[in-house]
């Protein structure tokens, strides 16, 4: 299946969260069989109009990443004349969904728009008129599909397909030394680690072992926190680890704690999760989090720092695990099952199949 994806920007301009997952989405697609293109605004030195990277090819619809009219307007005229069986489209900027949608148009193929929302859904003009555009709406999560349908998409277009993980790298991974709670995000003002330590701090008069992975802005203050409440001879901060390293603490873990206040997808939690942790998620109005431990024996929801303590006293007497295959639904394999299935019913209800 050739497969045209839409985004203006890309990891290769930005290292963003929502240009990370439509990464892992055009390199899950290649790694499956199907031909990948990528419109974008070109990244590379010379003038060449398309570049083959990895098995994908990109191609430059505009110079400058900056150049958004222009890139709209000059859109759907390479998408037409693409050949492409379906067009998938990042949903930002919304006015590329709008260029999207013509140039699908013109190419007689489906179009299914990602939104992902990190950062939100802005309630504009231009995101209301954007989320009445595609065959079919793809969010990470329920916590964005809520955000979507507000901004006035069509409750029937909107589908969960979530972050993938890579279950059979997990078990090829040796774990690393046991500890208590694992904690892992960028460590800057949305972290919200503190909840985390002062929940720990409940138990400082029991024996526990903490470690926390990453790196950022905060990271100091938060360490002061951990001497501030006389806990930090029992943590350990790590730093940024490869994702190998990181895999192989989870599984060396018992318990992973979540407690960011703003998460369109826990894709760490969810490595951590399949790596046998037990989960434990603060709950957060903006996070989607406790989508991933509702309903699980495995996992608890917080509302408080001394909820987060008794969580962590009772996952306690739950099995240490090293994997747990109730996350296998979320291996890459299956997410690229899901988005072909959702390829191929588009197909189908425009006839093309």
């Amino acid at each position: 299946m050739r497969i045209a994806f839409v985004s203006i920007d890309t990891v290769h301009h930005r290292e963003t969260e929502t240009n990370q997952r439509f990464q892992t989405i055009l390199e899950v697609l290649r790694d499956h069989g199907h031909d990948v293109h990528c419109f974008c605004a070109g990244f590379w030195d010379d003038e060449s109009p398309t570049l083959e990277r990895d098995e994908i090819t990109y191609h430059a619809v505009t110079d400058d990443v900056d150049a958004r009219r222009s890139f709209c307007l000059r859109l759907p005229f390479d998408l037409a004349a693409a050949g492409a069986d379906i067009v998938h489209a990042n949903a930002q900027p919304p006015t590329a969904v709008l260029a999207a949608n013509w140039g699908a148009t013109l190419a007689r193929a489906p179009l299914l728009v990602e939104w992902y929302g990190d950062g939100g859904v802005d309630d504009d003009r231009w995101t209301r008129r954007a989320t009445k555009r595609g065959d079919r709406l793809v969010t990470p999560s329920e916590l964005v599909a809520t955000w979507v349908r507000e901004r006035g998409a069509d409750g029937d277009d909107v589908e969960t397909v979530p972050n993938p993980i890579d279950v059979d790298r997990i078990q090829s991974v040796t774990p690393a030394d046991r500890v208590d709670v694992v904690y892992a995000r960028r460590l800057d003002e949305g972290a919200n680690l503190e909840s985390l330590l002062l929940g720990l701090a409940e138990l400082r008069g029991r024996d526990w072992s903490t470690t926390v992975v990453g790196d950022g802005p905060e990271r100091a203050a938060y360490e002061r926190l951990a001497s501030d409440l006389r806990i930090e001879d029992r943590i350990t901060f790590v730093g940024d680890l490869s994702l190998e390293e990181r895999i192989a603490v989870y599984r060396g873990a018992h318990v992973f704690a979540q407690t960011a206040e703003h998460c369109v997808f826990p894709t760490e939690m969810c490595w951590a999760l399949a790596s046998g942790c037990v989960g434990i998620v603060e709950y957060h109005a903006d996070s989607s989090a406790h989508e991933l431990v509702e309903g699980w024996d495995r996992g608890f929801r917080t509302t408080s720092e001394e909820e987060l303590a008794d969580a962590i006293l009772e996952a306690g007497d739950l099995e240490y695990r090293e994997f747990d295959d109730r996350f296998a639904d979320y291996d890459e394999s299956v997410v690229a099952d899901r988005y072909l299935e959702q390829y191929r019913t588009l197909q189908d209800e425009h006839g093309l199949l």
